[in-house]
């Protein structure tokens, strides 16, 4: 008896320490912070980015028209650094047709991720087409249809894209494309738009996708993809080597529930299991030593986690819900600083401005002088 229940402790022990525990992250939402015209509305937000000046650009699926399952879902709008509405950039856009994500890189240049159109397009920072990447189905041919979700997956065709996810360069300033949810792949181009390589295929092994929907790159220009349907972030180096993988599994809570339906059982699996990426976004470095972080967020129980670049997880945030400081399927992540994250939300239609406020570990020879300086007011 004493054997058995020695052996039972060690498995739940063993269990057990298979999840992460990280301390929960005290953070506040800037009340209505993205101010729009009096006549607009978002629609379900894809993406938010932000520019070196400050300056939000969101990617909504708003300015909608047409039948439900043919419309023009994309709307990419700006604002300024105190929220104050801007402008509309690339207004009836022939790219547009189901905005995905919004990416704005080191120039200032504004890139969007449509997937209905398979296209990703470049704006200079006046708003001027100046790249574009992809080609959407001609709308004269009769197979102007959307793609069909056919096992096996075809496969990935050179320069053509299959509904598209996201976007991010190296530090050579090569352009690599998630791609998405038909194809499973990475597809690099280098900085004047050439064809260099593609990677992956689906599966779950290493280099395998199963819907990359997200991507960011550090200092180093090492790749993060958010292998979605895989519950994991894939890390490869900026010639498509595989790395290291990255899995989220921290506790979900007893009282979680979803943004909508019944309540998954356990933690839930693929697309809406805990931690399975939805969005990655990477801090940036103003110089080669400094600290990047890993922020990634999921749909179920809908929080946000702060990670080290090597997977450790180091703090959460958040929960589903209608309210502020609640989550309704976070599809993109902005942080332009460590504890300024921007949320784009697309059961919520809204834009979230997050301040973190870290409880900071103080050194021990600090808590000594604070223990002798409360000594000497007592």
């Amino acid at each position: 008896m004493k054997r058995y229940f020695i052996s039972a402790l060690l498995l739940v022990c063993s269990v057990a320490s298979g999840q992460q525990s990280a301390p929960e992250i005290p953070y506040e939402s800037v009340p209505d912070f993205l101010k729009l015209p009096a006549d607009m509305n978002f629609g379900e937000v894809a993406g938010v980015a932000v520019n070196s000046k400050g300056h939000v650009f969101v990617f909504s699926r708003g300015n909608t028209t047409g039948p439900a399952y043919g419309a023009t879902a994309s709307q990419l709008l700006e604002f300024g650094p105190d929220g104050r509405y801007i402008r509309e950039i690339g207004k009836n856009l022939y790219a547009w047709s189901y905005a995905h994500a919004v990416r704005v890189d080191k120039h200032d240049n504004i890139w969007a991720i449509d997937k209905g159109s398979d296209m990703i397009v470049r704006f200079n920072p006046a708003g001027h087409v100046t790249m574009v990447f992809g080609r959407k189905k001609e709308a004269s041919d009769e197979s102007a249809v959307p793609w069909k979700h056919v096992t096996p997956p075809l496969a990935a065709i050179n320069g053509q894209f299959r509904q598209p996810t996201d976007v991010t360069w190296d530090k050579e300033e090569s352009i690599f494309i998630s791609d998405g949810y038909i194809n499973s792949r990475v597809a690099k181009f280098d900085k004047n738009g050439d064809w260099v390589k593609q990677w992956g295929a689906p599966g779950s092994g290493p280099g395998e996708f199963n819907t990359p929907h997200s991507i960011a790159s550090d200092k180093d220009g090492n790749i993060y993809v958010a292998d979605r349907g895989n519950m994991r972030i894939q890390v490869f180096d900026h010639d498509g080597n595989f790395l290291r993988e990255i899995r989220i599994d921290a506790p979900v809570p007893e009282n979680a529930q979803p943004w909508m339906g019944a309540r998954p059982s356990g933690s839930g699996r693929g697309t809406m299991g805990s931690g399975a990426p939805w969005a990655v976004c990477i801090t940036p470095a103003s110089t080669q030593n400094s600290t990047q972080y890993l922020y990634a967020s999921d749909a179920f129980p809908g929080r946000i986690y702060k990670l080290s670049l090597d997977g450790k997880l180091l703090g959460m945030l958040g929960r589903s819900g209608h309210l502020a400081k609640q989550f309704g399927w976070i599809h993109e992540l902005a942080c332009p600083s460590e504890n300024t994250l921007y949320v784009a939300e697309l059961l919520n239609w809204r834009v979230q401005k997050l301040i973190l406020n870290p409880v900071e570990k103080k050194t021990s020879q600090e808590k000594t002088a604070q223990t002798k300086k409360a000594g000497t007011t007592k």
